[in-house]
């Protein structure tokens, strides 16, 4: 028997099966996993029907309606019986403490993904990098203190917004390969742009948590467009993958 852990982003939603968890347990043992855009929520219930669950907890931060949908899916699939669990920012968890002015305001995936990064990274001061939707840059100290953060356009929202605002300009969302700072085309400037204004807001955060805590910084990049913007950046980072599902099975051990 074990755990479903499901993080809901703004586009995709991704799940893993774990062994019911225990303080200590290996981060991100996965005994099964998979992920679908919201568009495809319905056609999870054929794999889910397949897997021995009896707790449920998820990350929600596509709204009412999508929590609708996916409460009554679960329902369908595992009966009243295993009730799922809506993850939500506390003011402290697992060693971390939320210095966020209303804790409760915190989107719970930034708290799972904070959560996530301490546990893979302990007693170090953290930057955790988050490139989804939006990319969310989240300072997390060698003591376990979330002190907060920036939230941007990510950076498929922001090559799309600018191609939609403005006259003749293409979209380039299909390929973000940055050949050179300054661009001689439209389609290599847009790139150029959309991933220095990603890595930019980054690295100046990585500077100035340094000069604030005078420690040594780690950057933990994670999200769907990671991949893309983690190979230009200049500062010591990590690349890691699922990181607010590892944050719901590090708050799993202790809910």
């Amino acid at each position: 028997m074990g755990m479903l852990l499901i993080d809901v982003g703004n586009t995709r939603i991704k799940w893993v099966l774990t062994a019911m968890p225990q303080p200590g347990d290996l981060a991100g043992a996965w005994l099964d996993s998979g992920s679908a855009a919201l568009g495809e929520l319905a056609a999870l219930s054929e794999r889910w029907r397949k897997l021995a669950v009896t707790r449920i907890l998820v990350s929600n931060v596509a709204g009412e309606h999508v929590q609708e949908r996916l409460q009554t899916l679960l329902e369908t699939v595992f009966g009243a019986a295993v009730r799922p669990h809506w993850f939500v920012s506390l003011p402290q968890l697992a060693g971390l403490r939320n210095a966020y002015r209303d804790p409760a305001q915190l989107g719970c995936d930034r708290f799972a993904a904070a959560l996530g990064a301490q546990r893979l990274f302990p007693q170090q001061t953290l930057l955790v990098a988050t490139c989804g939707t939006a990319t969310t840059i989240d300072a997390v100290s060698a003591d376990g203190v979330f002190s907060g953060g920036m939230i941007l356009p990510g950076l498929g929202l922001m090559a799309t917004s600018l191609a939609r605002s403005t006259a003749r300009l293409p979209h380039v969302t299909d390929h973000v390969q940055v050949n050179t700072l300054f661009a001689d085309n439209t389609d290599d400037a847009i790139i150029s742009g959309c991933i220095n204004a990603q890595v930019g807001a980054i690295e100046r955060a990585f500077a100035l948590l340094g000069r604030q805590s005078g420690a040594h910084i780690l950057c933990v990049v994670a999200g769907g467009s990671a991949a893309l913007v983690a190979p230009y950046l200049s500062i010591a980072h990590e690349t890691v993958d699922n990181l607010v599902l590892i944050g719901l099975q590090t708050a799993a051990a202790t809910l």
